[in-house]
């Protein structure tokens, strides 16, 4: 059993919680995921690693309220035991193959949308902790589902907000402030820069529609990128198939084959099409439950 220690909630449909899960927190690397289960007989749920304490013996999970199950979570409390929590699981981030030597003076560019930021934020601390230039941009549709301002703040060299309507940061999508950091200083897009700023890679986590556009800003800008699918997994072991994916024209799982993947090979419309697959599914579920969600 693994007892709730903290539990914040971050926006109206979002929380954060402190997990006791001592062999979890000494082995968890950046880019993983867990799978949890509220009670003996919920449903699976991946859910990122969003920290990690192995002095304290815990991880940090951050869930947004999606469905029936993620609900079922969001309302335990601190105290409360959780059945089951699995992993690490899937691959930690591709840097952390690199000795951290090379990690000095590399430059990133993290682009989070919405709950992304979560799933960022242990790949940009880690990074700024080994001496690489670490830029973050979180977007969102309004200031009220902007997460993790502070924390991201102390975790990379500098931050980047913007909001579709302009509430908070920068007014528009992060596909724009990508182009503003990385387009030639002279251009429109780059306008209020003091000149462009060139990246080693950037790294994109959030709706897949976002990514999908992320990616082909990258493409444009020359700039390599990768792409998180951790929201297509559903079992979390590679048994049930829910997340299968063209990369590179090859069929992969997401949660065993990643979940991180270069976002250039990515098949996203495919992706898109199979996060459809189980709407029906889940709408009945959540209308049996009495759950309504207002996003």
């Amino acid at each position: 059993m693994f007892r709730i220690l903290e539990k914040q909630q971050l926006t109206p449909l979002i929380y954060s919680m402190w997990v006791e899960a001592p062999r979890i927190a000494e082995s968890a690397k950046p880019g993983q995921f867990l799978i949890v289960r509220p009670s003996d007989n919920g449903e699976r749920v991946p859910l990122t690693i969003c920290d990690y304490d192995p002095e304290r013996g815990a991880v940090r999970i951050v869930i947004q309220i999606a469905g029936v199950s993620s609900n079922k979570i969001c309302q335990m409390n601190v105290g409360d035991f959780l059945c089951d929590v699995a992993g690490p699981l899937g691959k930690p981030s591709d840097f952390m193959e690199l000795p951290e030597r090379d990690l000095k003076g590399k430059r990133y560019l993290f682009v989070a949308g919405g709950v992304g930021a979560a799933p960022v934020y242990p790949q940009a601390k880690y990074l700024f902790e080994k001496g690489a230039h670490v830029d973050v941009i979180i977007g969102a549709r309004n200031k009220d589902l902007i997460i993790m301002e502070d924390e991201m703040k102390e975790a990379c060299t500098n931050l980047y907000i913007c909001t579709d309507d302009g509430s908070k940061g920068e007014k528009g999508v992060v596909t724009l402030l990508m182009e503003r950091l990385c387009g030639d200083a002279s251009s429109s897009t780059a306008k209020g820069t003091e000149g462009a700023l060139s990246y080693d890679m950037c790294v994109a986590i959030g709706p897949m529609v976002m990514m999908k556009f992320a990616t082909l800003t990258a493409k444009k800008l020359g700039l390599p990128i990768t792409v998180s699918l951790n929201t297509l997994m559903v079992d979390g072991t590679g048994m049930c198939g829910a997340c299968r994916v063209s990369v590179a024209g090859k069929t992969m799982f997401a949660c065993v084959d990643g979940p991180e993947f270069n976002g250039y090979d990515v098949d996203f419309d495919e992706a898109m099409r199979r996060q459809t697959l189980y709407r029906k599914q889940e709408q009945e579920a959540n209308a049996a439950a009495g759950l309504v969600l207002r996003r």
